[in-house]
């Protein structure tokens, strides 16, 4: 009898806020939850009201599984971006215009400064004062940057003119809050959104069949192979980098790289996937970006919603390219360094952004010298440019990203001292031999991830002929393998802190 008792407490539980256990796509009752909104949601979907109130409410529950009561944040930022959005289309004052919109920024950013930065200030004086410091008790609500940055786009296109103000609250409250993508991104215009809002909710045989492909694929990054070398390896090694060899350090840096690419890219096809399964399209967030050339077609790869928003509405604010070549790379510098400290408020961070809004500078100086187009005409030059400059572009990368993740400068210098100077070669058969997983998983994720495009539109089309048994064989498959790497420990997104 014991083995079929049920405990309606624990049960209760589970459905309510649990700091610990925010609701993650990869988890079960996620899945649970999501068959249930579909059997309402489906019915729903031919109205609009309905249908918006209904998906909007859910959403917000989603955001009080992973903060709590803080999803009223969520609910005031929406409120307050509608409201002086409204304000700001239906006004012809400049200055007035100029005022409700730095109402907005003041709004938003100050949201961010708050809960991301207090700390990071308060260190910061407590150092030049010299005096002792006490972290505050400040709760970071997961996903505060993505949510911001999508509602402050909102006013500044309403500002610009780009774009019409929703024409109800149900629609703005909707697109702002839109459980895919609410947490982690893609950070969603609503330029390309809210215009599908007045169409019909339409899921043809291709958004469904390209829905199961993406969540399958984006399941299949994070919980098996970014979970799995994460928990067995990479953490290991960034937590204790003096422990392990400099060829251990190295793989660590190159299993950083694969574990932080598909936890995010698989989080990102996944909400693009339950988008598409809901009748909704998001652009897509990510494109190969360890087969860049250069750092600049990095960033045209890599979070392609992040970086085309600091594009436009940072860079080209700052005056992008219109004001010189000296400004232009200023400005790259700058759009970069805070582009760093958006992701996290520590100087590694900053130093992160930095180094790259450097090389971007570096590099578009060189792309328009006389010496790159000398270059041009040698034979063989192009081929030979592409390989050299994806290898020094993906090594550029990964050496940025052991500030990104190692706990401290200092760990990052203990890491790099390692690698130079203690790499000891001589164990690698031995290293092989005792994480032939971890070896086994990060080569497959790579050949993944240089796979040429043609073949994975194939592998695209093939999921979306499967018939619909298939389609659940598939997800089944993926499900299993999921649950035969998981680890103990429960493995969040990484960019959840962000």
């Amino acid at each position: 009898m014991n083995m079929f008792s049920i405990d309606i407490q624990k049960l209760i539980n589970q459905f309510g806020y649990q700091p610990d256990e925010p609701l993650l796509f990869t988890s079960g009752l996620f899945l649970f939850l999501f068959v249930g909104f579909l059997l309402i949601y489906i019915p729903l979907s031919k109205t609009h009201r309905p249908k918006l109130i209904f998906a909007t409410l859910f959403s917000l529950y989603f955001y009080y599984k992973s903060s709590g009561l803080f999803f009223l944040l969520l609910v005031s930022t929406t409120c307050i971006d509608y409201t002086l959005a409204r304000l700001i289309s239906e006004s012809n004052t400049p200055w007035k215009r100029s005022t409700l919109l730095t109402l907005s920024l003041i709004s938003n950013l100050g949201l961010l400064v708050y809960f991301k930065y207090t700390n990071f200030l308060h260190e910061i004086f407590s150092d030049i004062a010299q005096l002792p410091y006490q972290p505050f008790d400040i709760f970071l609500p997961v996903g505060v940057s993505f949510f911001t940055f999508q509602s402050l786009s909102y006013t500044i296109d309403v500002y610009r003119k780009h774009i019409m103000p929703a024409d109800h609250v149900l629609d703005y409250a909707f697109f702002v809050s839109f459980f895919p993508q609410l947490v982690a991104g893609p950070i969603v215009r609503a330029s390309e959104f809210l215009p599908q809002l007045s169409k019909p909710t339409l899921v043809t045989k291709e958004m469904f069949g390209r829905g199961i492909y993406l969540i399958t694929a984006g399941l299949f990054k994070k919980a098996v192979i970014s979970n799995y070398i994460s928990a067995n390896f990479v953490d290991r090694i960034f937590d204790s980098p003096t422990l392990f060899t400099g060829l251990e350090n190295l793989v660590g840096v190159y299993g950083y790289a694969l574990q932080i690419y598909c936890d995010f890219s698989g989080y990102s096809d996944m909400a693009i996937g339950l988008a598409l399964l809901l009748g909704f399209h998001f652009n897509e967030n990510f494109n190969a970006p360890y087969k860049s050339k250069n750092i600049s077609e990095f960033w045209r790869r890599w979070h392609i919603s992040l970086s085309a928003w600091l594009r436009d509405y940072l860079y080209i604010s700052l005056g992008g390219n219109r004001r010189g070549k000296l400004r232009t790379y200023i400005n790259l510098i700058i759009t970069m360094l805070l582009g760093g400290l958006w992701h996290g408020a520590s100087f590694r961070f900053v130093l992160w952004g930095g180094l790259h809004g450097v090389m971007l500078a570096i590099h578009k100086y060189f792309s328009e010298s006389k010496l790159a187009a000398t270059l041009r005409i040698i034979p063989h030059s192009n081929s030979i440019q592409a390989i050299l400059g994806t290898l020094l572009t993906f090594h550029f990368v990964c050496f940025c990203w052991i500030l990104f993740r190692a706990p401290s400068m200092e760990y990052a210098g203990q890491m790099l001292n390692q690698i130079f100077n203690h790499f000891n070669a001589q164990i690698f058969i031995e290293f092989i031999q005792g994480y032939w997983q971890v070896c086994a998983l990060i080569v497959l994720g790579y050949i993944l991830h240089f796979i040429p495009q043609s073949i994975d539109l194939a592998a695209e089309r093939w999921t979306i002929r499967l018939p619909l048994i298939a389609k659940a064989a598939l997800v089944l498959i993926v499900i299993i393998l999921s649950i035969q790497t998981k680890s103990a420990s429960i493995q969040n997104f990484i960019y959840f802190q962000f």
